[in-house]
């Protein structure tokens, strides 16, 4: 019974999924688009499978929701896969996590959608930590992307937003440092583009939009500085359950508001 009630509403979602499809092309969609992927830890657990089971099925959906990003147009995409406080997990999921990133960073490197659409990877936070044979992965990926035109993918791998925020003032003080300036000259001529040239997205747009699943309604640091203006869309399926209709009415939701900007 169940089994023919599920088949029976197939057709229904496909028509549902069509009709939304349909409605969001029609409006604008975000120039940058932030995912916290969120959840799938709890999915594997549901299924009384190991943590990593969850984190590879979210690999696969990922996979997805970039060609989601890809057919509506979306030019930035920033995903946040592991956090700095992520280093704190148990030993043995942390290197699970390390082969999971060098298996998959040497897969985008073939992968068909990322050569055919010309999508350049790059991998924002910070390297310490991470294994030569994660980071030689890791460059190799954006090494081998870095000339494509198409859509700028952002990996969030050992980010905190605290610490790029730190990064970048770092980054500036010693700039100006290089140049002979004082801290006194420094602070009279800061202002808030100075810093933002010394984020990891420096050159990009900010986030238009940010979409967080499994229903936590907090950002946790993720694009700190740059999230000052995004609009927020909280779904509350796990990350690797997120389907379609999720991504399509996230960006109803995203087209039905007004920016203001603070104006």
């Amino acid at each position: 019974m169940v089994r023919r009630l599920l088949s029976l509403s197939r057709p229904l979602y496909w028509l549902y999924e069509k009709r939304l499809l349909k409605e969001v092309k029609g409006g604008p969609v975000p120039k940058h688009l932030g995912l916290i992927l969120d959840g799938n830890r709890r999915y594997a657990r549901a299924l009384g499978l190991s943590p990593v089971k969850g984190h590879e099925f979210g690999v696969q959906k990922a996979y997805e929701v970039l060609e989601w990003c890809l057919e509506m147009g979306i030019k930035t995409v920033t995903v946040w896969v592991f956090s700095t406080d992520n280093f704190r997990r148990p030993p043995e999921e942390v290197e699970e996590l390390m082969r999971l990133f060098v298996r998959e960073a040497e897969r985008m490197a073939e992968d068909h959608r990322i050569l055919e659409h010309q999508v350049r990877v790059r991998f924002i936070g910070r390297r310490e930590g991470f294994s030569e044979e994660v980071l030689r992965a890791l460059e190799r990926l954006e090494a081998k992307t870095q000339h494509h035109q198409g859509m700028v993918l952002n990996i969030a791998l050992g980010y905190g937003g605290r610490e790029e925020i730190v990064d970048a003032v770092k980054r500036l003080l010693l700039g100006a440092w290089e140049r002979g300036l004082s801290p006194k000259e420094l602070a009279e001529r800061l202002t808030p583009e100075d810093i933002a040239r010394h984020l990891y997205t420096a050159g990009l747009p900010d986030p238009d939009f940010i979409i967080r699943t499994s229903g936590e309604i907090r950002l946790s640091g993720f694009l700190l500085w740059q999230s000052a203006y995004s609009e927020f869309y909280f779904a509350d399926v796990l990350w690797p359950e997120f389907r379609k209709i999720d991504f399509l009415r996230a960006l109803r939701s995203y087209q039905a508001r007004e920016r203001r900007f603070g104006r």
